[in-house]
């Protein structure tokens, strides 16, 4: 059966996509830039970080692009006033919930939550810090987790998940208290289940997995063939 074709404008554009395919989807195939944080291609979609949230016509809230299908006539703005003010408010959140110290960080120059700072004009953060004493658990052989850089965008357990099959990252705890966890909440190090393939450290997008041995600036993340992998991973099961 035929998968539909869809007609739909974005940013006054008139574009086409698949009927399979989310507002965010089709935007990058024309080229149409839409921040994102907790989103990767080849992972499935979460709509975490809210980062990627638009404004469709008839509809008074707003929607997040990497969740949301396309729909026929549908009409879509990626970029508003509204739409910046939210994600400057998203991105300064984000940093006053932990402690992103970005001149002592591993991925100085090379963080997703730094380059969003930029793109979106924040110099400063206009709510008070929380400033948590959370641990870094180094017990792993060859990485590090510091829960302090941490922005629970889960990256971590779908490519585990997904990808590698060890299934070893969850979440404990809810809302502002969640945090990222080996097996059953235990040092990374003990884990029965990682394997050690590094996927989790180089698909987050800040300092919060590194590679031990890293200075600061040092750490540059090599982002895995994710689509590539799940698409040869679909072959074999076939």
């Amino acid at each position: 059966m035929t998968t539909p074709i869809l007609t739909l404008t974005i940013d006054g554009r008139p574009v086409s996509g698949l009927a399979t395919e989310t507002v965010l989807q089709v935007a990058g195939e024309n080229g149409i830039a839409i921040p994102t944080l907790c989103f990767l291609d080849g992972l499935s979609a979460t709509g975490a970080c809210r980062l990627c949230m638009v404004e469709i016509e008839g509809s008074a809230k707003l929607h997040p692009a990497c969740v949301t299908p396309i729909q026929e006539g549908m009409v879509v703005t990626t970029q508003s006033e509204r739409l910046r003010s939210y994600r400057r408010a998203i991105v300064q959140l984000l940093f006053a919930e932990r402690n992103h110290v970005c001149a002592v960080c591993v991925s100085n120059g090379h963080c997703e939550l730094q380059d969003l700072a930029r793109e979106l004009g924040i110099d400063h953060i206009d709510f008070p810090g929380r400033y948590p004493a959370l641990a870094v658990d180094a017990s792993h052989s060859r990485f590090v987790l510091d829960h302090n850089r941490c922005v629970l965008c889960t990256r971590c357990v779908r490519v585990c998940a997904e990808i590698e099959g060890a299934h070893t990252w969850d979440v404990k705890n809810r809302g502002i208290r969640s945090q990222i966890v080996a097996d059953l909440d235990t040092p990374w190090g003990t884990s029965t289940t990682c394997t050690g393939c590094g996927k989790c450290v180089h698909v987050c997008p800040t300092g919060a997995l590194s590679e031990k041995g890293r200075s600061v600036a040092e750490m540059q993340k090599k982002r895995p063939a994710l689509p590539y992998l799940v698409a040869n991973r679909a072959e074999e099961r076939r």
